[in-house]
């Protein structure tokens, strides 16, 4: 890990130490597997938009999916019939009840929405079945394809729900009584029990988060997974039920779609900057995770990170990524100890939030690791530097100079800096020739 891009992963290692002595909730008893998970298990993960990877506790450590799975499966389903095909079956409406309830509406027998097990054995049972791409087939390639890797079924888990399935089995045969369920309910709940046991991690689950923030790209892999049309809705949906009848309250205080699973896993999207996901068993009423759910709210009020936030201004954030080798005013001696001394530029635009602001570390990173002996971050063009992106870049460059790595910034108005400051100095460099002069100095000169 490079020291610039520490900020990110020192705010989720913060978080997980933070909560990992939480020991408040239950396992998931009612599916016999799942009350033998580890309670002390607890990871972090959060991928950017670029595809930045960061992780803190048991990121890598596998579980099922759960209901986790329930947006990406009515992705698939909105992709294969359309909105208003999907919506004659399934509503999208909060239901205000547990995950597990009977949430039919009166007149059609449509579950509330895809997110409570009614809709999503509905869900599930809408997508296509032929010889040549069998139902779970499809469903699998789509939950790898969001993941950015090919997953498999945890077949104890799956023996174990089908054995303590009753409940969903009853919801399916209940369905079928009022008419809408177009496949037998046998088969309907054998694969969404089969759904629900597919293996990820949390950096798996903060892969599709981000692929839904992204607008159905992959960051990591570049797939195209779904339309952008296609992203947005689900996103709709899990902002408003996706946390059951605790959305509402989700949304008023943590103020990022999400969606939540009994085997403890837990993601959020923000749209258009990144996938979050944690992982902790141990469970609250509404059956999420108490760590994730304390976690990923912190998280949100750490970095700023809610919905409806005034976000930063659209455009690339990163203009340049160099060595300065090209510095037309400097002497040509300058140049040439420049260049031999390997002094890396980082350039910004417009306004940093967190998201710009995680955008300008990984630059910083990459410039550091060109064998630099010096950084220098060029904040001219920048027109607004918030809170939390302040205490991110400045967290950056004390990394870097920790690390022994001469830092300047080009900021005439001194907005990183703070009195007293020996994190990186000096900080008030009018031109971008000054902070480069500087760093090639002499020692003592």
């Amino acid at each position: 890990m490079n020291a610039a891009t520490d900020a990110v992963t020192d705010a989720l290692r913060d978080l997980h130490s933070r909560f990992a002595g939480i020991d408040d909730g239950e396992l998931a008893d009612y599916i016999p597997q799942l009350a033998l998970a580890d309670p002390e298990a607890f990871g972090l993960a959060l991928i950017s938009m670029d595809g930045h990877r960061y992780g803190a506790g048991d990121a890598g450590v596998p579980f099922t999916i759960q209901s986790v799975s329930k947006p990406f499966v009515y992705a698939l389903a909105l992709s294969v019939l359309g909105i208003d095909e999907v919506s004659r079956w399934v509503n999208a409406e909060p239901s205000g009840e547990a995950f597990n309830a009977i949430s039919l509406e009166l007149g059609t027998g449509r579950p509330d929405n895809p997110m409570v097990n009614a809709g999503a054995i509905l869900t599930t049972a809408l997508i296509p079945d032929t010889p040549g791409a069998p139902r779970f087939g499809r469903i699998l390639d789509c939950l790898s394809r969001f993941a950015g890797r090919m997953l498999d079924v945890d077949e104890q888990v799956y023996f174990s729900e089908v054995v303590a399935g009753d409940r969903n089995r009853a919801l399916a045969y209940l369905i079928r009584s009022t008419g809408p369920l177009p496949v037998d309910p046998v088969a309907a709940v054998e694969t969404y029990f089969r759904q629900c046991s597919v293996r990820v991690t949390a950096m798996d689950l903060a892969a599709m988060a981000a692929t839904l923030a992204n607008g159905g790209v992959n960051p990591l892999t570049g797939d195209t997974v779904v339309t952008e049309p296609v992203a947005v809705r689900v996103l709709a949906v899990m902002a408003t039920c996706g946390m059951y009848d605790a959305s509402g309250d989700w949304l008023l205080r943590v103020g990022l779609p999400a969606k939540s699973g009994v085997s403890g896993g837990l993601i959020a999207a923000g749209p258009a900057r990144f996938g979050l996901a944690s992982y902790s068993p141990l469970l609250d009423p509404t059956g999420t995770s108490v760590r994730g759910h304390r976690a990923i709210g912190a998280l949100s009020e750490r970095l700023g990170l809610h919905l409806m936030h005034n976000p930063a201004l659209a455009g690339s954030t990163v203009t340049l990524v160099t060595t300065a080798d090209d510095l037309p005013s400097a002497p040509k001696a300058e140049r040439e100890r420049a260049r031999r001394e390997r002094v890396a530029v980082v350039a910004a635009q417009g306004a940093l939030d967190f998201t710009a602001a995680e955008r300008v570390l990984y630059a910083l990173d990459e410039a550091d690791s060109r064998e630099t002996v010096a950084v220098v971050l060029d904040l001219l063009q920048v027109t607004d530097i918030g809170t939390v992106a302040r205490a991110m870049l400045r967290s950056g460059f004390a990394g870097l100079t920790a690390g022994g790595r001469r830092t300047a910034v080009v900021d005439p108005a001194g907005r990183l800096r703070e009195p007293g400051d020996e994190v990186v100095a000096p900080w008030c460099f009018a031109t971008r020739e000054e902070a480069v002069a500087w760093c090639i100095r002499e020692p003592g000169g």
